[in-house]
């Protein structure tokens, strides 16, 4: 499955976002789904992440109650709403699908396709 995500771009602390990955090549119904963020240096960092069906989502906790993650299977994307942002937040976020959760939700090892990314950058 390829993933391909967009929605990224500059906006003032305190603002929202919302991200999409669509993925093609393939159901998405198939996947576990999550969004990983990283900056220049840094490891790639856990978020957010939805299991196939949307009936258990997980959050890294700097993002709890401001992020939330959601899918739509019929039409093959996840989405990622981000409200109020902060400079932390600044990162290349990456979507990526995992067939199952047997290795933990956050580790990146449990995820085999990723999008290229988007850039998120919250100015103060």
């Amino acid at each position: 499955v390829q993933l391909v995500e967009s929605g990224g771009g500059l906006v003032q602390r305190g603002g929202s976002l919302r991200l999409s990955c669509v993925a093609s090549g393939g159901r998405l119904e198939k996947w576990n789904m999550a969004w990983f963020r990283q900056t220049p240096g840094q490891d790639r960092e856990f978020v957010a992440a939805i299991n196939w069906n949307a009936h258990d989502t997980h959050y890294e906790d700097s993002v709890k109650g401001r992020f939330a993650i959601s899918r739509e299977n019929r039409i093959n994307t996840v989405y990622l709403r981000m409200n109020h942002l902060d400079v932390h937040d600044s990162a290349v976020y990456y979507c990526a699908a995992g067939e199952h959760w047997g290795g933990g939700v956050t580790p990146t090892t449990s995820y085999q396709h990723w999008g290229r990314g988007t850039l998120v950058t919250v100015s103060s």
